[in-house]
């Protein structure tokens, strides 16, 4: 059996199968995403999900699925799957359903009697397109296939209901039709690579039900509308092509242009090698000039923090340095307008969070590693000696540098880290005054402007910056080590934070850090202690006051345990890059049992990638968005230093 390949038995259980997901991307923020046995089960899935500009900044679900029928003697078995109320599926296709694999490509088998069609799929890497192959294995009759197309012409964020403002006129093209429901929306092209019979019939399909949004509280009922459908005969032994986009496509180039987009695709037959695909599926580039990462699907768009924080892992981490300096060329001048004059930026969100700066350096502090000090320097050297004269000299509207060489910060009514759920827009863990990760984060930095300094011969500028850190190191040791053998999470004048939580991972895990190694183990203990899950790093103690380890219910319940018992993938990336550090060549055996419980997740949620958290206690319930980039970047972090120990 192939690395991610399911049989019958587990499609057609629909408890495990409907929990299965899957996800395509393009450079441009579009997608495809749906379960393995093609049933919805979110507001946002669908066969074709596009940005329209012109309308809003969110995606929007063009195409939601495509129905497929196969015909034999005037018999009908409908290989589609919906769910309707009360719990009820139809036409049950994945009764008919054999496996389903994914290597570079996905690909059902399905088998009706003597028949048995392939499909495949593809998402265009350039194009806001879905490809479609199917190919008839074995018949022994004369057979045909009816295509229904599902059309939503929706924001992800709603839901749509049957309505007389449908637009059903349509246009013959190239073996297929063009149409578009509502104003301001792109044409939708279906094609396919032979001509197909178009028959209008339009209807809409009543009281479609996602599982998923009714379980988070949303509404979760919706029409879809379906104009009609397309037949075509199909022999034995060929391959029908389909495309959806939103531009029109010369058919003769269909069967070429799938070949190619399966060439250029990494197969998925590793837990490396998915891990790799999941990171290139972050790339965002809206226009030839700009790149971005985007934080991740279905939700989420291109966040300041994520951004530095997966950066490395997503390109450095895979070989891809020339990718690193593309989204670097993007996001750098975002920062250094931001320094200028305090613009924010139009792209990526949150730049003006006070720790943003440091993450910036601290992705720049990896490609130096990477790809050597000295290029690094001669790329964002200045870049970094900028950034620390900026936070020097407290220019940063909420980033405050004390006497004593700490950061402080104001968290108390706005969420300013990375655990920044909220209620009513203030936060749920009100972080402020001396964060840990802040300043575990500036002491690393000013050791890293030393040591680039150093490089570029700058004796006066190293000694400056090592007066400074070593003053940063001795009141971080004073401030933030307790007598628990652990760090402060974070202290606001006379309020000291003595929740155990993960962010005293990262004084052990940078580079540069102000403890021993008696204070680094005892970080390290207390974290496998109370923190270490098979999924993740727990936000919050079990042993602290508002544990909450299940992120489910209602929207305000879910933010309520969001970062308060909830367990985090990329922190137990930290974690491990910390242990590797205490413990060497020894640690090795420990750190590959440790992701054992994650490349597990390759076949579970959403295939091929790591969702953005899980639940603390066990069974460890993936929850969240289906695939998030910092976990993924983390992990690939790890087995980077993996690879480089042996």
């Amino acid at each position: 059996m192939g690395y991610l390949k399911f049989d019958k038995t587990l499609l057609i259980n629909l408890e495990e199968s409907l929990q299965r997901e899957m996800l395509r991307t393009n450079r441009g923020g579009a997608y495809h995403s749906g379960t393995i046995v093609d049933c919805n089960t979110r507001k946002y899935h669908g066969l074709l999900v596009i940005p329209v500009p012109s309308l809003d900044e969110d995606n929007h679900v063009i195409l939601s699925s495509l129905d497929v029928t196969v015909i034999q003697h005037g018999a009908e078995f409908n290989l589609g799957l919906h769910q309707y109320d009360n719990n009820q599926f139809n036409p049950n296709g994945h009764k008919y359903v054999r496996e389903y694999d994914v290597d570079r490509n996905a690909r059902t088998i399905y088998r009706v009697g003597g028949v048995i069609l392939a499909k495949e799929k593809l998402f265009s890497t350039f194009e806001n397109r879905i490809l479609i192959k199917y190919t008839l294995l074995d018949a022994h009759s004369p057979t045909t296939l009816r295509f229904r197309p599902f059309m939503a012409f929706r924001n992800v964020n709603d839901l749509t209901a049957e309505n007389g403002q449908v637009n059903k006129n349509y246009t013959e093209i190239e073996n297929g039709i063009k149409t578009c429901m509502y104003d301001g929306y792109p044409d939708l092209y279906m094609q396919f690579g032979k001509s197909p019979a178009f028959v209008f019939q339009p209807v809409w399909n009543k009281n479609i039900e996602y599982s998923k949004e009714m379980e988070r509280g949303y509404p979760y009922r919706e029409d879809l509308y379906v104009p009609g459908y397309f037949e075509l005969d199909i022999e034995k032994g060929e391959s029908i092509y389909f495309s959806g986009g939103d531009t029109f496509i010369n058919t003769s180039v269909l069967e070429q242009k799938f070949k190619e987009e399966q060439e250029g695709r990494t197969p998925r037959n590793s837990f490396y090698n998915c891990l790799k695909n999941a990171a290139q599926q972050f790339y965002h580039r809206p226009n030839e000039n700009d790149a971005y990462l985007i934080a991740g699907f279905p939700w989420f768009k291109v966040r300041a923090r994520d951004l530095f924080i997966a950066l490395p892992g997503c390109t450095l981490s895979i070989n891809d340095p020339v990718r690193f300096e593309k989204i670097a060329r993007t996001a750098i001048p975002a920062l250094c307008n931001f320094m200028k004059d305090g613009s924010t930026d139009s792209v990526i969100t949150d730049i003006d969070l006070p720790d943003v700066l440091l993450w910036a350096t601290w992705a720049i502090q990896q490609y130096a590693k990477s790809e050597g000090l000295e290029k690094g320097n001669a790329l964002y050297g200045e870049l970094i000696q900028d950034i620390i004269d900026y936070i020097k000299e407290n220019k940063h509207p909420n980033l405050l540098l004390e006497e004593n060489g700490l950061l402080y910060s104001d968290g108390k009514e706005k969420a300013i880290t990375w655990m920044n759920s909220t209620i009513e827009g203030k936060p749920i863990v009100p972080r402020s005054g001396y964060i840990v990760e802040f300043n575990s984060l500036w002491y690393n930095l000013l050791k890293f402007g030393s040591e680039l300094a150093k490089q570029s011969e700058n004796i006066e500028r190293v000694e400056s910056l090592e007066k400074m850190a070593s003053l940063t190191g001795r009141s971080f040791v004073e401030t933030f080590v307790n007598g628990c053998d652990y760090l402060f999470d974070y202290i606001d004048g006379s309020y000291v934070n003595w929740s155990v939580r993960p962010n005293m991972l990262f004084a052990i895990s940078l580079d540069y850090s102000p403890l021993d190694r008696q204070q680094k183990r005892a970080v390290l203990n207390i974290v496998t202690k109370e923190l270490l899950t098979p999924k993740g790093i727990r936000s919050l103690s079990p042993k602290s006051e508002g544990y909450r380890p299940y992120y489910v219910g209602s929207q305000k319940e879910r933010d309520l345990a969001y970062h308060q018992g909830t367990a985090w993938p990329w922190l137990l990336g930290t974690y491990l890059e910390a242990y590797l550090r205490l413990y060497q060549m020894s640690g090795i055996s420990f750190v590959e049992r440790m992701l054992i419980g994650l490349e597990d997740e390759m076949g579970r949620h959403c295939i091929g990638t790591l969702s953005e958290l899980f639940d603390g206690n066990p069974p460890f319930q993936s929850r969240g968005a289906i695939s998030f980039a910092m976990n993924v970047a983390a992990i690939l972090r790890v087995l980077k230093l993996l690879e480089n120990y042996n």
